[in-house]
């Protein structure tokens, strides 16, 4: 697992996330990944962070092979506490974060997704909260930001994907674009906000954080409560078990 951050000269940051195959994050990486963005947005010559992945998709959520391969809850806590890290410093990152997002975007990738400031995804691009399958609760709060609140309802609890495209009609991922053009679109982005004097700019992001409607770190600190009671109960242990068993990691 590598997270790597390219500074360009126009102020642009781009982190990039890389775990193959399929980019399901371990508990390491999720705190990595915290701290590449929390790092580039601190950075004075920042002025827009891009978050991308490398390989077949965005992100495939948490490491599920980790968690049941660690006696104990070590990894289950670790998770959790990672992912509120990494959603937390891309929704605080001081300055503008857009995600570039291809293929698959599921679990953890949507509280990613969900907390950055813009999306743009390839034609293939798809995103979902199948947590319900594993017997684990997170990233409505996140989904809820991508689509209305019914809709979200109904991707929750039966486990669906919406493509990128559907996204595009309720307004939260701002273009889709061919795979091979989705590197160019994003930075193009990029350069349109670094454009922008970077004193405005950090202002505007602690302005529009400032009149959020809901506290997404407080959100997600709730949903995850109920994920520890299926843990404690066996629940999401014995479909942990049954996931890991079928190998379908991040599909």
């Amino acid at each position: 697992m590598t997270v790597s951050t390219e500074f360009r000269d126009n102020g642009v940051a781009v982190v990039t996330m890389n775990a193959p195959p399929v980019n399901a994050l371990t508990v390491r990486g999720w705190f990595d990944v915290a701290d590449a963005v929390t790092a580039a947005g601190r950075d004075q010559a920042v002025r827009v962070v891009v978050l991308r992945a490398e390989g077949r998709g965005f992100n495939a959520g948490v490491d599920i092979k980790e968690m049941q391969n660690t006696e104990g809850f070590d990894a289950l806590i670790g998770a959790n506490r990672g992912c509120f890290a990494a959603f937390k410093a891309v929704y605080e990152c001081e300055v503008p974060v857009i995600a570039a997002v291809n293929g698959f975007c599921l679990g953890g990738g949507v509280g990613l997704v969900g907390n950055a400031d813009i999306v743009i995804a390839s034609d293939d691009a798809f995103f979902g909260v199948p947590e319900v399958k594993q017997g684990a609760l997170g990233a409505a709060t996140h989904m809820a930001r991508l689509v209305p609140q019914h809709l979200m309802r109904t991707l929750y609890f039966t486990a669906r994907t919406i493509p990128a495209a559907d996204l595009v009609t309720h307004g939260s991922v701002v273009e889709v674009v061919p795979r091979d053009r989705l590197d160019r679109a994003a930075l193009a982005l990029a350069a349109e906000v670094a454009d922008k004097d970077p004193r405005v700019i950090r202002a505007a992001k602690a302005a529009l954080n400032g009149i959020d409607p809901i506290d997404v770190n407080k959100s997600y600190r709730f949903e995850q409560g109920f994920t520890f009671e299926l843990n404690l109960s066996g629940v999401s242990d014995e479909l942990r078990d049954s996931f890991v068993g079928t190998d379908k990691a991040g599909k």
